[in-house]
């Protein structure tokens, strides 16, 4: 066991590890079929659109990128449809967290998340409002993990050094920056691994 006496602070991502993240789910109801949806989603280049979207971009922007009259309308109905896309929060990541939170560690997060479908996400999910200390949501910032800059905002606003922050996060990308930046970190692949991640930093 690694007991890490720095630790103060736990730093969650949210999409994917506190909450499902699904967007085939927006388009399913119109397109039909799991197929048609991939077709869609490869060649509108959805990914690296919502990338965007996560850095400050508006959809109505991106959607006015795309030559399709079709899939430029599908696109920009995003938002309107973006709660069928986080049905279901992580519920034993959750535990994790108020576990953490029991042993009198801060919590906070830093997510990649448009400005305009966080407060759908926040509707959806209302204990995304009081979860955290500190939260910091890139599309309201304009910079995006795993930019070092997001990681310094995230500890000025908190009051914390690096070296005292745990970082999970899904992204092993993002999860590089973080340990560039001089947070440790673990590369969420499911709570129970996380857990265990934890249990060998003593923080568990």
């Amino acid at each position: 066991m690694t007991q890490t006496l720095h630790l103060r602070a736990v730093v969650f991502d949210i999409g994917n590890v506190l909450i499902d993240w699904q967007p085939s789910h927006a388009f399913m109801p119109e397109l039909g079929s799991e197929q048609a949806v991939d077709a869609f989603l490869a060649r509108t280049d959805f990914l690296a659109r919502n990338l965007r979207a996560d850095g400050g971009a508006t959809w109505g922007d991106l959607a006015g990128e795309i030559e399709d009259p079709a899939d430029r309308a599908l696109f920009a109905e995003y938002p309107a449809r973006f709660a069928a896309t986080v049905p279901n929060a992580i519920e034993s990541s959750w535990q994790v967290m108020e576990d953490l939170r029991e042993r009198g560690l801060f919590i906070h997060a830093i997510t990649n998340w448009s400005a305009e479908t966080w407060p759908i996400g926040m509707a959806a999910h209302p204990r995304l409002c009081r979860a955290f200390g500190v939260t910091i949501v890139s599309g309201r910032e304009g910079m995006i993990k795993p930019d070092a800059r997001i990681f310094d905002l995230l500890c000025n606003r908190a009051g914390l050094a690096p070296r005292e922050c745990l970082f999970i996060d899904d992204s092993a990308r993002n999860i590089e920056g973080a340990r560039n930046f001089g947070m440790d970190a673990i590369h969420f692949t499911g709570p129970d691994a996380l857990q265990q991640g934890l249990i060998q930093r003593g923080l568990l």
